[in-house]
């Protein structure tokens, strides 16, 4: 991901999946900048490399993980 792409995100929504996301990223008009497949090893630290935005996914066991980490 370029800088420019980085500062463009506001928000991230992720669908969980068992060993692999899907990842929809839009801008503060609410246009889709990103759209991509991550696998669960990549999430942690794809995303700390990303500057503060919101972000949204489903409530289950998993995503409560998840959301500690991040």
């Amino acid at each position: 991901m370029s800088q420019n792409l980085n500062t463009a995100i506001a928000v991230i929504g992720i669908d969980i999946g068992k060993d692999s996301f899907h990842l929809v990223s839009h801008d503060h008009p609410g246009a889709i900048v990103l759209r991509q497949k991550w696998s669960r090893s990549q999430l942690e630290t794809r995303l700390a490399n990303l500057p503060p935005c919101l972000v949204g996914m489903e409530a289950c066991v998993g995503a409560h993980h998840h959301s500690r980490k991040l």
